[in-house]
């Protein structure tokens, strides 16, 4: 699980305890949480750090979902704070996103470059068979099944203008953190699926004061616990479930460069993203 603005703490994890792990691409956000809930393994890993000390343009997307990768998972639910960019999506709702729209400008977008090139599939960027497992726990919470998440560099919140021409553009809420993050989950072929919090209405709503970090904050003391609340509910199911997700077998072929003109030293800093391929 990776999680963002405040979402630091997972009631009911046991065993709890945190480890380093070294990536190839950079340092991590933070170390990971390692643990049980309801006997199922729990991995979750603080986006901005601990403290929240880093911001959305300075996090190293590559390194975190390598880290990842390094230590088993199989399965990302991002949690994540985003504004509304619709009149039916009051502050509280929780969206399962199943498409994007990336506006982001300075950020790593791929494990891989020159030496190895690789082009996956996004037509459909997040899993849904996670998706499904994240709805069927969401009793009592008001949850939307589907959505498109606009993503923005930050860390500045939009323009009215810009505002304006996100609702245009056909999406349904706004946030600065999960591309590249899905783009790289697809690529390390971890499922992944993203649980949108939203708790303002950006800019563009006449009838609500414009989005403050004050405001931001005060909804999300308010959704922390239903967002903990479905994650222990959905810890099980996402375990267990048995869709053979294509997720697992997004390289098979994607990469385009011949093994004898590949770089090694890529070839090696992707072992643990694209090991299973680039080993044959």
């Amino acid at each position: 699980m990776v999680g963002g603005s405040g979402i630091y703490a997972i009631e009911g994890l046991r065993k709890a305890r945190w480890r380093t792990v070294e990536s190839p691409f950079g340092e991590p956000s933070d170390a990971l949480l390692h643990g049980e809930l309801d006997g199922q393994e729990l991995v979750f890993l603080p986006r901005h750090g601990r403290g929240h000390r880093i911001g959305p343009s300075e996090i190293n997307y590559r390194a975190n979902i390598d880290a990842l990768k390094r230590v088993g998972v199989t399965d990302i639910v991002s949690l994540s704070a985003v504004g509304s960019l619709r009149e039916d999506l009051s502050p509280g709702t929780f969206v399962i996103v199943d498409q994007f729209i990336d506006k982001t400008v300075a950020r790593q977008r791929s494990f891989f470059g020159a030496g190895v090139v690789a082009h996956v599939s996004l037509a459909q960027p997040v899993c849904n068979g996670l998706g499904a497992s994240l709805a069927s726990a969401a009793t009592g919470i008001d949850l939307i099944r589907s959505g498109t998440y606009v993503a923005v560099e930050g860390p500045q919140f939009s323009t009215r203008a810009e505002s304006d021409g996100y609702r245009d553009g056909r999406g349904d809420v706004i946030g600065m953190t999960n591309m590249p993050e899905a783009r790289l989950a697809r690529e390390a072929e971890i499922c992944y699926a993203t649980v949108a919090m939203v708790t303002d209405y950006d800019c563009w709503h006449p009838g609500h004061d414009a989005v403050s970090v004050e405001n931001v904050v005060a909804v999300l003391s308010k959704n922390a616990e239903k967002a903990r609340t479905l994650i222990r509910r959905a810890a099980r199911p996402i375990v267990v479930r048995e869709d053979h997700c294509a997720c697992r077998t997004a390289l098979d072929s994607a990469v385009i460069t011949p093994p004898d003109a590949r770089d090694r030293d890529l070839v090696a800093r992707l072992d643990a993203v694209a090991g299973r391929v680039l080993r044959n």
